[in-house]
Parts: structure tokens; sequence; C-alpha cells
């Protein structure tokens, strides 16, 4: 039994060994960039993402608590379509910038498509309360209310059929997001900052 757990502790050693080989990998790429230095040191600067620092938030009862953590989780579900929105909103602004009427709207009738097939049944998925929070993170990056984006993208016609199939659910497309209406979602709106300038 001896020379058989020897025989398979000296095999099992020289696999490791075999395999063991260190292979040195690049730390170079987005994240570390090394910089030159007349100190016999290595310099790196490091790209981080934009971190939002905050104080402790402080509510007058546990109803402002417990809507405070709702709008955040239902802010966390919609921060990712928010930003492709915006995204999307400035590159079609960017793509058609100096292109004539007939080509903007095919173009922007193009992405309306894509974008259509993609996010149609996520987005049919949100509450009204989701969807509220969707809205008012785009305005408040925007500045503009959502019916003026969608006049200026698809025409008045469809701006207007949009903002009294909203009127029926109780929201106002021509109302911009005023910071101060809402105290609570204003807070979730600051720890949801979406700052796409940069990029």
């Amino acid at each position: 039994m001896r020379v058989y757990l020897s025989f398979l502790v000296l095999i099992f050693g020289w696999a490791i060994q075999a395999n063991g080989q260190v292979t040195a990998q690049s730390t170079m790429g987005p994240f570390y960039t090394p910089m030159p230095s007349s100190e016999p040191d290595t310099l790196y600067i490091i790209n981080l993402e934009s971190v939002s620092i905050s104080a402790p938030r402080t509510f007058a009862n546990n109803e402002e608590f417990r809507r405070y953590q709702l709008y955040r989780r239902y802010a966390l579900k919609v921060y990712p379509y928010a930003v492709k929105a915006i995204q999307v909103y400035q590159d079609i602004k960017d793509e058609t910038d100096g292109l004539k009427r007939r080509k903007q709207r095919h173009y922007v009738n193009d992405v309306h498509k894509q974008m259509k097939d993609e996010f149609t049944e996520t987005l049919k998925n949100l509450s009204r309360t989701q969807g509220h929070i969707l809205i008012s993170m785009i305005e408040n990056e925007l500045d503009v209310p959502i019916y003026e984006v969608i006049k200026e993208l698809k025409g008045g016609a469809t701006a207007t059929y949009w903002s009294t199939l909203g009127k029926l659910y109780g929201y106002t497309l021509k109302d911009k997001y005023e910071p101060g209406k809402d105290p609570i979602l204003d807070l979730v709106l600051q720890d949801f900052d979406i700052n796409l300038e940069e990029k």
C-alpha cells in the first residue's frame, strides 16, 4: 500500500510540476496604463468609473423609507434601459446631423425597428411606477420632456398620439421632470446619476 501511495504522490507531483509552468500575463489595456518614471518604481494610471458618494439618507417616517427602497429597486431595474435610450438618442442626433429630413426619418425608423424588436417584451412588463422612473431618468439627463424627444424624432402627430395615450395612464408627456416635486424620486435619481457626456 505504501508503494502504491508513494507512486501516486510521485506521479501527481510530476504532473503538477509539468503543468505549473509560469506564463506572463500582460496587465496592459483599458484599465492599467504604465507611466514612465524617473525613479526605479513603476507608476500606474487606472481609469475607474465615476462614483457617487452621498450622506446617509434620513426619512421622516417608515412610509418614506419604504417608498425610497421601492423606487431604488425599480430604478435599479430600469437604469440600463435609461442609459441605452439616452445613448441611442445621442447617436441618432450625431448620425442625422446635416442629413435631409427624408434620410433622417429613414434612419430613425430603422433604429426604431431595431429597438422595438430588442426591447418591446421587457418594457411591456414594467409597472407604471417603473415606467415613470424610467421616463424621469431620461428627462432628467436630457433636460427636455419626452414629448419633445418624440416630436423631434418621429414628428408631431406621433408625439400627440403618445401624449394622449399617456394621459389615459395619468402621465403627461409634455411636462418635464421637475426636481422638488417628488423628494423621494429626487433622492433616487441622485443615486442613479446618468452622465454620458464624457463617453
